[in-house]
Order: structure tokens, then C-alpha cells, then sequence
């Protein structure tokens, strides 16, 4: 597809197809990115054991400040090139690629030294014990390299789909998840490395993924190019792409803080094996979180592009029909917590006990799941239209207003269950939140577009 074409479809082509055009790509590469925790995770639960599960799920803290960094960057200057391009204003969406760019690189340097230094310390206070502090300080050694790949391949990526070309987007993702599905497997088992096997095949994935992410602004009929003169930081240009990219990026950092809340709450209630239980669940939902993601990326060059070009009814046709599919996502999820439990905590280990525990916190935890679809649609939503504050605080109402409390009161009273009944009520609450916001928005959207007939 020609960069003139990508754009006149934002503008025209039918919102249903627009709609499956961007976010099928972006979800098949999202599954495909999701690949690389769980082919990691089962492997290694079933080669090395449940104390490695454990381990794992402690770096969980860690690897959501590294996504956190990737999204403030990516997320951010993805939905100011989508508004400059409804805008026509090409020279400025260059320049948010060459921020972009040098941000990525900025940041990285810095967090992944901090993490360098104190890694021990990190790893304790996240909620490590004796037996499972050795797995994650492995894991986390040798990834912590490839960190600074993964938020180049990320944060450029969006950027490729937010410029009109979702395909290479997802091909780029779809590249480097492929190999790691070969690697993992035989880094992890074959070669018989353990748990730093698993982190060397991402780091070696996501270095092939980086590579064809930085070629793409090389060829002549991409929307954006690299050129000399856009790289260097405009402080302006930092703060709009920081500003808008806050909101998934504070979700993130918040989702960090709360598993480090729940980490250290379920080794103190349940121990090594309840630790465990609770990576497992992380990695089941999020398989399905990364779905909606995937229309989320597919969905914001959309709204963005509409909104800047002040065609508001392709817009809200855009965001109902992108809520509708999510909630549908979600309750084809919430049935496998529901209904086979057991079976999906198999994939990940032999171990009877945790089996059983894994498929207890499932059932619980999961009760409200199929609310979430809506919830994180509505972020993207207002992220896209440039709405910074509304999109944080509605990230932050999950994760963290509603979670948090609910947390220190419902273990108070019921323990290890406590900890597990805190998602459903946490998601219906945000999602009430979130109801009451997207019915004002869309009262003010349609007041503006009542104004813009008045103004023909």
C-alpha cells in the first residue's frame, strides 16, 4: 500500500473494514509478542519446575517498567503522528519519529543501568525468597540487554502502524516472536541452559525484530523516513509525546507497584507455590489483554486520524464497534477461567499443587473479566483524541485506585482468597468509572460536531 493510499483510507474506507485492516495485523503480532512470555513460562515450567515459575513472576515488576518506558515513547509519539497526518502536516510527524527515536535510546540507557546496579535489591523488595531470588537474578542478567531492543522494536512499531502500513507492523513482530519460538525451546531444553536460555533466545529475537522495525524507515515508499535534522530532542515535541503517552505508560509503572504489593501479599499467605499461581494467571490473561491491545493499535490511527481531520462520526462508529469485539474477546476468555481452569494451569506445569491452586485463583479472580475489554478500549479512546488526563486516570482506576485498597481490605478478612476476589470487584468498579466518562465524552463530541453543521 503507497503512503498516499494508507491515508486516504483512514479518511474513507468503511469503519468495519478500516477496523479489521489494522487490528487484525496488530493482533496477530501481538499474539505473536505474547508468544515470547508463554513459550518461555511453559518451557521452563515444565523443564526446571515450579520455583522457576516463581522466579519468573517476580521479574514481572521489572519487565512492566521496561514496557512502561517502551509505551511513553511509542504510545505517545504513535498518536501524535496519527493527528499530524489527519492534519497534513507531514514535517512535524517527521520530527515525532526523530524524538522518538532518541527518547527510546535516552531512557533506555538510563533505567537499564539503575536496573544494572541495584538488580539484587530490586528483585527483594519485588517479593524474591531464598529459593526463588537465584532463578530471577539469571533470568534477569541476561535480558537485560535486550531490554533496550525491545523498546526500539516497540516503540518504533507503533509508529510504522500509526504512519498507514499495519502489515509491516505486524510482520516485524511476527519475525522476531517466530524465532523465539524456535530458540526458547531449544536454548531452554536442547542445549540444556535453564532459565538464562530463555532470556538469551528473546534478546537474540527481539535484536532480528529491531532490524527490520529501523529498515522500514528506510524505504522510499514509507510515510515517514529517517533523514538527517529530525533527531535531535525539541523539548516541545518531548512533552506532547510524553503527555499523551503517560497514560498506558503510568498503567504500566502502576502494574509494576501492584505486582510487588501482590507478590510480597501472596508469598507472605501462601508461599513459593501461591507466587507461582499468580504468574500463571498474569500470563493467561494477558495472552487475552493482548488481543484487545491489538485492536487498541489498530484503533488509535483511526480515531486519531478522524479526529484531526474533524470527522467525529467515523470515530464513534470506530470506538462501539472496537468495544463490542473486545467484550466478546473477553468473555471467550473469561469462560476458560471459569470452566477449565485445571486444563490451563496444565500448560504451564506438572505439579499437582499448583495445579490446584493455580485453578482455585483462576476461578475467583476471573469472576469480572469479561468488563476489561471495555475498560481498556475507553483508555485508548481518550489517549488517541489527546485527552492525557482522562486516559490516565482511567488506566489508574484498575490498577490502582480501586486495586490497591481493595487489596490490604479484602486480605484483612479473607487471606490468600482476599487477594483473589480483589480483581472482579476492582474490574466492575472501573468499569463503572469508565461508563460514566465515555457517556460525557461522547455528549461533548456530539455538541462539537453539532457546531461544525451550524458552521457549513
Amino acid at each position: 500500500m503507497q503512503k498516499h493510499e494508507s491515508l486516504e483510507a483512514l479518511a474513507n474506507r468503511p469503519i468495519a473494514r478500516l477496523l479489521w485492516e489494522y487490528s487484525l495485523p496488530a493482533v496477530v503480532g501481538m499474539l505473536v509478542m505474547s508468544l515470547y512470555n508463554i513459550i518461555d513460562r511453559m518451557v521452563i515450567g515444565h523443564v526446571v519446575g515450579p520455583a522457576a515459575i516463581a522466579g519468573l513472576t517476580i521479574t514481572f515488576p521489572v519487565m512492566n517498567i521496561a514496557t512502561a518506558i517502551g509505551v511513553l515513547v511509542g504510545g505517545g509519539s504513535a498518536a501524535r503522528v496519527s493527528i499530524l497526518l489527519g492534519s497534513n502536516n507531514h514535517s512535524a510527524a517527521q520530527k515525532v519519529l526523530g524524538n522518538a527515536v532518541s527518547l527510546t535510546a535516552l531512557n533506555g540507557a538510563i533505567y537499564i543501568t539503575l536496573l544494572a546496579i541495584f538488580l539484587d535489591d530490586i528483585l527483594m523488595a519485588f517479593g524474591a525468597s531464598e529459593v526463588t531470588l537465584p532463578y530471577a537474578r539469571e533470568f534477569m542478567v541476561y535480558i537485560l540487554p535486550g531490554l533496550l531492543l525491545t523498546n526500539f522494536s516497540f516503540s518504533l512499531n507503533n509508529v510504522i502502524r500509526a504512519s498507514g502500513a499495519p502489515r509491516r507492523a505486524m510482520m516485524t513482530m511476527i519475525i522476531g516472536a517466530g524465532l523465539n519460538i524456535i530458540l526458547a525451546p531449544t536454548f531452554v531444553y536442547a542445549l540444556d541452559m535453564g532459565i538464562k536460555g530463555a532470556a538469551i533466545a528473546t534478546d537474540i529475537s527481539m535484536f532480528i525484530s529491531m532490524l527490520f522495525v529501523l529498515h522500514h524507515f528506510t524505504l522510499k515508499d514509507s510515510t515517514l523516513v529517517f533523514k538527517r535534522g529530525i533527531y535531535r530532542i525539541d523539548w516541545r515535541i518531548a512533552m506532547e509525546i510524553v503527555a499523551i503517552g503517560a497514560a498506558p505508560s503510568i498503567v504500566n509503572v502502576a502494574s509494576c507497584f501492584i505486582n510487588v504489593i501482590i507478590n510480597n501479599t501472596l508469598l507472605k499467605y501462601g508461599g513459593d507455590t501461591a507466587v507461582a499461581a499468580a504468574g500463571i494467571f498474569t500470563t493467561y490473561t494477558a495472552m487475552i489483554v493482548a488481543i484487545i491491545i491489538g485492536i487498541c493499535q489498530g484503533l488509535q490511527p483511526i480515531i486519531g486520524y478522524n479526529y484531526g481531520a474533524g470527522r467525529l462520526n467515523r470515530l464513534k462508529g470506530a470506538f462501539w464497534l472496537a468495544a463490542g469485539v473486545s467484550t466478546l474477546i473477553c468473555l471467550i476468555g473469561w469462560c476458560g477461567g471459569m470452566f477449565a481452569p485445571a486444563y490451563i494451569a496444565r500448560a504451564f506445569t506438572d505439579d499437582t499443587e499448583l495445579i490446584d491452586v493455580t485453578a482455585h485463583a483462576l476461578n475467583i479472580s476471573m469472576v469480572c473479566f469479561w468488563m476489561v475489554g471495555f475498560q481498556i478500549i475507553s483508555t485508548t479512546f481518550f489517549q488517541s483524541l489527546g485527552r492525557a488526563g482522562k486516559s490516565v486516570f482511567l488506566g489508574l482506576t484498575r490498577q490502582v485506585i480501586f486495586l490497591i485498597p481493595l487489596l490490604l481490605i479484602m486480605t484483612h478478612f479473607y487471606k490468600l482468597d482476599g487477594i483473589w476476589m480483589s480483581f472482579p470487584i476492582s474490574d466492575s468498579c472501573a468499569t463503572i468509572v469508565t461508563s460514566i466518562l465515555i457517556f460525557i465524552e461522547f455528549r461533548a463530541l456530539k455538541k462539537m460536531s453539532n457546531q461544525q453543521t451550524g458552521q457549513l
